[in-house]
């Protein structure tokens, strides 16, 4: 269990007024944060739905933004009620929005795949390779287009770049890694900046404008050094952990749901590596590396979350194992028609015994799980569907030790047929959601103060002023 002790807010606040930290550039900041979470977590704070809307074309949320209409319109979340930054002006029908950077990422960033080369100068074989657009992020700066094509790599399904790290997959289930950077130092042709002049196959135009965009500057014409390839069912394949592990599932479809972790320096198998959540259910189980960096493990269920820890054997250094460093289950009751016994019409007592789906609509069930790093909560909904109707509520637990902190209700119904999104940002919950026939819809929560609460606990002369108050 963890610690019984509440953060004193007002203590707080008077120790950032006093100055009282430590020279560390980033406490100030940590201290604005953990107020913040003492007061998301209390128990007179509520979140109420301030805002509602819909839309024909999908919804995307990123840090206090929702964007509509293929990112081309921008609202704010942050105010009291969402308010719009920007809208861009429409573009004709042979122009669309491909791809939106947003500004969240590693230091080097991929745009996004292309199903044809971006030089104008290529083979019908080698318009069928892909074509990831990867740019520098701070500052702001392209480093090229990478031509993946079928005479090198083979019949590449997907390619995609991460950490410096060039991914290639296959049908068959093989993951292949590869430098990115010996990539480049290798095989680029020519630099390339952004707003520049470019002479390029013969043709003079500017990099990133219509019609010359951006050239294919990055050709490999030979197979770049292997860094690591394995197999994997569907592709499936992760890297985290410390030291560095990852997790795969055999290349098998009699084993989705298994899930080994492998050690990556020797390929070798974690003591109790092999992570199966025994459970009977349509939608299958999920495991990946904690975002929070601590090299822990999510695996989520449809009736418990495990967080799995990775720590060195006793007495075998070289050797790691997997084990529970706690577990979130759902709020469920034993069916009570579980194995009633039946009369017969000649009075013979039979007993009927059937089990349940662990993701049967009528008992409640994970569905998203996610980690707000600035806050160190972890955020589960969990829902029921009961008849037509379905109700989700929002979870905060302590990112810790996994204690539930507040559940959140949400007001809206949740059909479990639609698909959806949650986000939990500070002060805000929003949830995204898409219905039949292309509607989508948007739903946002805010932390308030509740009123009921304020009107028993406030001196009247002060209650107006203390119902309207927003943190």
């Amino acid at each position: 269990m963890g610690p019984s002790q509440k953060p004193n807010v007002c203590r707080r606040l008077s120790r950032r007024a006093l100055g009282f930290f430590s020279r560390d550039a980033g406490v100030v900041q940590r201290t604005n944060l953990g107020i913040l979470r003492a007061l998301v977590c209390q128990e007179s704070t509520k979140f109420k739905n301030v805002w509602t809307t819909h839309s024909k074309s999908p919804i995307a949320y990123e840090r206090g933004r929702i964007y509509f209409d293929n990112y081309r319109c921008c609202v704010s979340s942050v105010a009291s009620e969402p308010r719009k930054l920007y809208e861009m002006p429409k573009c004709s029908k042979s122009e669309k929005i491909e791809d939106a950077l947003l500004w969240e990422c590693p230091v080097i960033l991929e745009l996004g795949h292309s199903s044809r080369s971006h030089c104008s100068q290529v083979s019908s074989e080698q318009r069928l390779s892909i074509g990831p657009a990867v740019f520098h992020v701070l500052p702001f700066s392209l480093i090229g287009i990478l031509e993946i094509n079928k005479k090198i790599f083979g019949s590449v399904t997907d390619a995609t770049l991460s950490h410096g790290i060039l991914i290639v997959m296959y049908s068959s289930g093989l993951v292949r890694l590869y430098s990115f950077q010996a990539i480049t130092e290798q095989f680029m042709q020519q630099k390339l900046d952004l707003g520049c002049a470019c002479r390029w196959g013969g043709t003079t135009g500017t990099v990133g404008e219509a019609p010359f965009g951006i050239p294919c500057n990055i050709k490999i014409t030979d197979t770049p050094p292997l860094l690591f390839e394995v197999s994997s069912l569907e592709n499936a394949f992760q890297i985290g952990g410390h030291p560095w592990h990852y997790i795969i599932t055999p290349n098998k479809k009699k084993q989705k749901g298994v899930f080994h972790i492998c050690a990556l320096k020797d390929n070798s198998l974690a003591k109790n590596g092999v992570q199966e959540m025994e459970c009977c259910s349509l939608e299958s189980d999920w495991i990946y590396f904690h975002p929070d960096a601590s090299g822990r493990i999510i695996h989520v269920g449809p009736n418990q979350v495990k967080v799995l820890k990775l720590s060195e054997v006793e007495n075998n250094s070289a050797q790691h194992q997997i084990s529970e460093d706690f577990v979130i289950l759902a709020n469920r009751e034993k069916n009570k028609n579980e194995n009633l016994p039946t009369v017969t019409a000649s009075g013979r007592v039979v007993k009927k015994s059937f089990n349940l789906l662990d993701d049967d609509p009528e008992q409640e069930t994970f569905k998203i799980v996610d980690y707000e790093d600035e806050l160190d909560l972890l955020s589960v909904v969990a829902v029921t569907q009961i008849d037509a109707e379905g109700k989700a509520h929002l979870d905060f637990h302590c990112n810790e030790y996994g204690t539930l902190l507040k559940s959140i209700p949400l007001v809206e119904s949740w059909d479990v047929t639609y698909s959806h999104e949650v986000y939990f940002d500070r002060d805000l919950v929003l949830h995204i959601e898409q219905k039949p026939s292309r509607v989508f819809s948007c739903y946002v929560y805010q932390m308030v103060c509740d009123p009921g609460e304020e009107e028993e606990t406030t001196n009247r002369s002060c209650k107006k002023d203390c119902n309207n108050f927003k943190f």
